[in-house]
C-alpha cells in the first residue's frame, strides 16, 4: 500500500496588532484505499468516538463520585444526631445513683426536695424519663424482676418498685427494678 502526502493550507486570523492572514501548512498521510478526503473525516469520526466514550467514562466516574459524598454527608449526619442524642449516656448512667440518694432524702428534707425537682426538668429536657413501672404489666424490655409475691393483682403486674428505670430518648438507660405478682 502506498501512501501520499497531501499539503492541507489553513488561513487564520491572528490576536495582533497587524490582524494579518497566515498560512499554516498541515501534512496528512493517507493511503490511496482511503483517498485523502475518506481519512481526514475518518479519522475525525473515530477520535470523536474515542472522546465521546471517554467523556461518558468520566461523567460515570463523576456520578459516582458525587453520590459517594452525599451518601458520606448523609451517615456523618446521622453519626452526629447520634452522637447528640446518646453521647452524654454515660454521664447520666452517672448520675442516677445520685437522682436515687436525692429522691431517697427529698421525704425528709424539703431542700433536697426542690433541688430534685430542678434537676429532674434538665434531664426531662436532654430527653431523660421515668419508666412507669407500679400496677403495669411486667416487660422484660423495660422492667427487671428481682422478686416474686403472692398478690391479689394478676399475674406478672408490678406490684412494687424497688429501683426507678430510665429512657434515654425511648431507648432503655436503665430497667427499672420491680417486684410482681405470682
Amino acid at each position: 500500500m502506498t501512501t501520499f502526502k497531501k499539503v492541507i493550507e489553513w488561513k487564520y486570523q491572528t490576536n495582533s496588532k497587524m490582524a494579518k492572514k497566515q498560512k499554516i501548512k498541515y501534512i496528512s498521510e493517507c493511503s490511496e484505499a482511503e483517498g485523502p478526503k475518506e481519512k481526514k473525516t475518518g479519522g475525525l469520526r473515530r477520535k470523536l468516538k474515542e472522546c465521546q466514550k471517554e467523556r461518558r467514562e468520566y461523567l460515570t466516574q463523576t456520578q459516582k463520585a458525587v453520590a459517594d459524598l452525599i451518601n458520606y454527608r448523609k451517615r456523618q449526619e446521622l453519626a452526629s444526631e447520634e452522637w447528640r442524642k446518646y453521647g452524654q449516656r454515660e454521664l447520666l448512667e452517672n448520675l442516677l445513683p445520685v437522682i436515687d440518694a436525692l429522691s431517697a432524702g427529698a421525704g425528709k428534707d424539703a431542700g433536697l426536695k426542690k433541688i430534685k425537682e430542678q434537676l429532674e426538668k434538665v434531664l426531662i429536657r436532654n430527653g431523660l424519663k421515668e419508666i412507669a413501672a407500679l400496677g403495669e404489666k411486667f416487660n422484660p424490655e423495660f422492667h427487671e424482676a428481682v422478686d416474686m409475691a403472692e398478690a391479689k393483682e394478676a399475674s406478672w403486674t408490678i406490684i412494687a418498685e424497688i429501683q426507678k428505670g430510665y429512657l434515654l430518648h425511648n431507648k432503655v438507660l436503665r430497667p427499672s427494678k420491680v417486684r410482681v405478682a405470682k
